[in-house]
């Protein structure tokens, strides 16, 4: 009974130890923002590469919204757990381009997010338009699951601080599976 009981003491550690058996994030599957654009990402390949559609619920242009080709990159450690990537979306619709990069997250739930940061490049049609013609903003992506739909609510909570209140947004999302 002494051999096994160290053994019994590593193996109880093991199973219970946290992020032992940590989730990897996976940027392949469908992708749904804040904003209720939708994009999926293909198989990513052995160098890193893939390509796949973006569907944005959002624009600037009175063109009717068409799904956008992607094409992208992700960092080639395959041990990673949290990948960094970029990609780049050529708008169908519009004379334009939008670059995203971000990283691939777990969160506390098990939840596959993305972070992302991205640059929109439109079309103008002289330099001395260049100063409005690129925006940066961000986004986040939560994973849609097969027949899976997320609705996105705002929300905001009050804080204060030495100065007073302020009050601060916040986004989450609701799924479920139909």
């Amino acid at each position: 009974m002494v051999q096994v009981t160290p053994f019994l003491l590593i193996l109880s550690m093991v199973l219970v130890a946290p992020g032992h058996s940590a989730k990897k994030c996976v940027l392949t599957g469908r992708w749904m923002n804040e904003l209720g654009s939708n994009m999926t990402i293909m198989a990513v390949n052995g160098k890193g590469e893939f390509s796949g559609f973006y569907h944005t619920a959002v624009t600037a242009t009175m063109n009717e919204i068409q799904v956008s080709p992607l094409q992208g990159s992700q960092h080639r450690t395959n041990q990673n757990s949290h990948p960094t990537f970029g990609f780049t979306v050529n708008w169908s619709f519009s004379d334009s381009v939008t670059v995203f990069t971000g990283q691939c997250f777990v969160d506390d739930e098990g939840n596959e997010v993305l972070k992302t940061m991205w640059l929109l490049r439109s079309q103008v049609d002289d330099i001395k338009n260049d100063w409005k013609a690129t925006r940066v903003g961000t986004n986040v992506f939560i994973r849609l699951h097969s027949r899976q739909e997320c609705k996105w609510q705002q929300g905001g909570s009050q804080a204060s601080d030495s100065a007073g209140s302020a009050t601060r947004s916040f986004c989450s999302a609701a799924c479920y599976t139909q």
